[in-house]
Parts: C-alpha cells; structure tokens; sequence
C-alpha cells in the first residue's frame, strides 16, 4: 500500500452517497513538505509556539497517522479540523479508538448528533481495548436545539475539572445553530458567546481542544477566528481518489491515508440510529442487545 502522490485536489461536493466511510486501515505516509511555506489566511493567527510542554498522552505511536495527529494538538489552545464529514468523521472515529488504547479520556460535546457507538467499539476491538472499555473513554453530551448547546458549552469547564479528560472535543457545533427559526442577528451573537466560552474553557482547564467543521464553517462560526481559543493548528481533509490527503497549516505537514483494497471490511458496517433527546455528560449508559467481545 503506497501513499497518494497525485496533487491535491479541491474539495468535492459533500455527497454520502458518493462516497462511502473511508475504511482506514492504519497506513499513513508522510508527504514531503515544499521548500517555500504558504503563509497562513490572514483570518488566522496561530498563537507563539514555546518550549515543548508536558501534557498526558492522547494517542498511541502506532499506527503511524496517530504521532502526526497528537503532533497538531497543544494543552489549552484549539486545533481545527476542516473538512467534508465523510471524510473527517471516520478519522474522528479512529481518534476516540486511539485514545482509548492511549488510556485517555475524551469529553465529546456533540453537535451534529452524528456518534455511532457500534462503529467506535469496533474499532477499538481492531486496535485490542475491548468495545465497551473504548465507550467508556468517552463522556457525551449533546443538544437538539441551539440553545441548549448554549447551555452545555457554559458548563463545559466544570464538567470538565470534574473528571480532568486528557482531550476536548466540539463537533460540528455550528449545525444546532442553522435552525430556520433563530435569527441571523441572534445567531451570531450565539456563536460568538460560544467562542469566547470556548477560549476560557481551554485556558481554564489547560487540555487541548479539538473542533471540526465542514467545509466554510469557519465563516458560519461568528467570532472563532477572533474571539475563540487560541489556534494551535489548523488541519484540512481533503477526499482523494482511493483515500484521504491531510495538510496541517501552521508547518504544512502533509499525510496521505490510502484505502483498503476492494473486499476488506471497515468502518461502513456499523451504522447507529439518533436519538432526539437532550443527552448530558452524566446521563447513565444505556444497556444494548449488543455484547461486546474483547481480543
């Protein structure tokens, strides 16, 4: 399995039924970086890199995509991830998977009610924690209105020096706040109290802060680019034929991920149904027909 080497391509059309999960198999190949370094959209002011700090660790060192991804995250500032959904989210997946084997803590506030737990215990059972020891790792909260996100994000720092996870997660935040009903004036007001809620969060807890967005989200995230957390790095997905190319901006360190050959089996058989209810941090598990298998 050899690494993509094709120039990149732009961002194709946001279409599921064109494009399956990408099925990661744990190949990754750093791509060479080019001499002259693009400097960043102005809109983006990476904070001073200093020494090198000590933080818990998020990943293992293997597969080889795990150190190039821990590499983009800093404790107390935010790292974007920006790309479509079908390819950010199967890599989101892996991520929670990994931090599982790193025996790590994730605090995921969901915003697109899209978390599939089938799909994420299996992948940790690949990389041999147990399913349900993998779900374990993760405490998930989520809102159906915008308003209640709102409300989750303010206690997002207390929940979060409760139980001290080793990383934030905030997917897709934005998707509750598109709502036909919420004014644009609101709407922005909204958003920007949530950036800045999201800056003292990650000061205040000192752990890095992981955010995703689809494609031109940064523009529909009032008061991010400005007012949010600190940027600690900024990484695109860009769908390329057969994988996935990843740029991280603050070096422009490239990875490319090259699916499996036809015939294997991945991300795309475990699927997971959304429930339309407010579901806290603290809300007790639910039991499932579905047991679990260690090995």
């Amino acid at each position: 399995m050899s690494a993509l080497l094709e120039p990149e391509p732009a961002f194709a059309p946001d279409d599921e039924s064109a494009f399956e999960p990408f099925p990661f198999d744990g190949e990754a190949e750093t791509l060479p970086t080019p001499r002259a370094v693009p400097a960043p959209t102005p809109r983006i002011r990476f904070a001073p890199r200093p020494r090198a700090r000590r933080t818990r660790t998020i990943l293992p060192s293997e597969p080889g995509l795990f150190p190039w991804l821990e590499r983009r995250f800093v404790p107390g500032e935010m790292t974007l991830w920006a790309g479509p959904r079908v390819a950010v989210e199967p890599i989101l997946e892996l991520l929670y998977a990994g931090n599982a084997v790193a025996r790590g803590e994730v605090s995921l506030l969901e915003g697109g009610n899209r978390f599939h737990p089938y799909r994420i215990g299996e992948l940790g059972r690949s990389l041999g924690v147990d399913a349900g020891a993998t779900l374990h790792r993760i405490r998930l909260a989520r809102a159906f209105t915008a308003y209640q996100m709102v409300a989750l994000v303010d206690g997002w720092a207390a929940e979060a020096r409760r139980h001290r996870p080793t990383l934030l997660v905030a997917h897709d935040l934005p998707a509750m706040f598109a709502a036909d009903e919420i004014l644009d004036d609101e709407r922005a007001a909204l958003l920007a109290h949530v950036a800045r809620t999201l800056r003292t969060l990650a000061e205040s807890v000192r752990v890095p802060l992981l955010l995703t967005l689809e494609p031109g989200g940064l523009d529909r995230f009032p008061g991010l680019a400005e007012s949010g957390p600190r940027w600690a790095d900024l990484v695109t997905f860009v769908r390329a034929p057969g994988g996935l190319r990843l740029r991280a901006l603050r070096d422009d360190a490239r990875l490319a991920l090259v699916a499996r050959p036809g015939g294997q089996h991945g991300l795309e058989e475990y699927g997971g149904g959304a429930a339309g209810e407010v579901i806290a941090w603290d809300a007790p598990p639910r039991r499932t027909a579905r047991r679990s298998r260690s090995g």
